[in-house]
């Protein structure tokens, strides 16, 4: 075991260091000029040079990303250029944030996808297997940003339930005034975590089905009927040799929302990695969206590595593999 976590962990060294790269020059692609955020188009020569060296920017770009990953390994992601604050603190405050959001929703997702899953694998071509994989379909079909807008209209305008932004009660959009286990907070938690969901819920649904369909189909399956064994203690050997594969799928889920929840939390006004890479997108922030970035892709490294480990000690034919 020890030399397969070796293993997985070489392996990940090179991608980590191209994920640094990719969000370094990435932002560069982007038309527009960082320096407009805190100076004006008529601003004196002088003055754009003073703020380029300040910034590091008059450097070429080799020179740049030398000395940027370098304060990055030490944990240093530079200062805001538009707001003068550390990176690192904007950064970690909303990673807080889209990681609590990011987990509701696939707890959500993951809960429901795969009791939908199960349900249609036992029950291949009956009506419960059609109406899971109709709500599969329309969950990874249905755009975020549609649903929330509809959420928000049903349970917000309309009912009158459920707050339609922020992350608490005066909240703000550098997050507010810090999150409490409470109802307060909760429900404003509920309208973005259920928009977010659909999607993983949606492909585990479809994983679940498969695998259990075609767990079942197999030889000690059979063998299991035979022997006398509940239904129950069937389906906890069916379960088992399933949870890898979806082990596997939910870790890719839970980065994809971690990564990808920009228009929900743009819809929401939630204060977390989204709404942060929105605004530094619009201000032209390099520092910012560089930091954003490079955290959020090594959260998607660390996961798929944490996966690559449990997966093992779970079905040991893949360790041996």
């Amino acid at each position: 075991m020890f030399a397969y976590l070796l293993r997985r962990l070489f392996y990940t060294l090179p991608i980590a260091l191209g994920v640094t790269l990719l969000s370094f020059l990435l932002v560069y692609i982007a038309p527009g000029d960082p320096l407009n955020a805190i100076a004006p188009a008529d601003a004196p020569a002088e003055v754009v040079t003073a703020l380029k060296a300040a910034y590091g920017l008059d450097k070429p770009l080799p020179v740049q990303y030398g000395l940027w990953l370098a304060r990055a390994v030490r944990g240093d992601l530079g200062v805001s250029i538009a707001s003068g604050r550390s990176v690192r603190t904007e950064v970690l405050s909303a990673v807080k944030n889209t990681l609590m959001l990011a987990a509701f929703a696939a707890l959500l997702g993951m809960v429901s996808g795969v009791v939908l899953g199960a349900i249609a694998g036992n029950h291949i071509g009956g009506w419960a297997d059609r109406l899971a994989s109709g709500l599969s379909v329309l969950g990874v079909s249905v755009p975020h940003y549609w649903l929330g807008l509809v959420l928000t209209i049903v349970f917000s305008v309309w009912l009158d339930w459920l707050p339609a932004m922020g992350a608490g009660p005066g909240s703000s959009a550098d997050g507010g005034n810090g999150w409490a286990w409470d109802w307060a907070h909760f429900r404003h938690l509920v309208l973005p975590g259920v928009t977010l969901c659909v999607i993983p819920m949606g492909i585990v649904t479809r994983t679940v089905r498969a695998l259990v369909a075609e767990t079942l189909q197999q030889e000690f399956v059979m063998a299991l009927w035979a022997r006398g064994l509940g239904r129950v203690a069937v389906f906890r050997h069916v379960a088992k040799n399933a949870l890898p594969t979806i082990l596997a799928v939910a870790g890719l889920q839970l980065g994809y929302l971690m990564g990808g929840s920009i228009l929900v939390e743009t819809v929401f006004a939630w204060p977390g990695t989204g709404f942060l890479l929105n605004t530094a997108i619009f201000q032209r922030d390099i520092p910012l969206l560089q930091g954003t970035i490079l955290v959020l892709c090594m959260f998607f490294v660390a996961l798929n590595l944490l996966v690559d480990v449990l997966q093992p000690l779970i079905d040991p034919r893949m360790r041996r593999a």
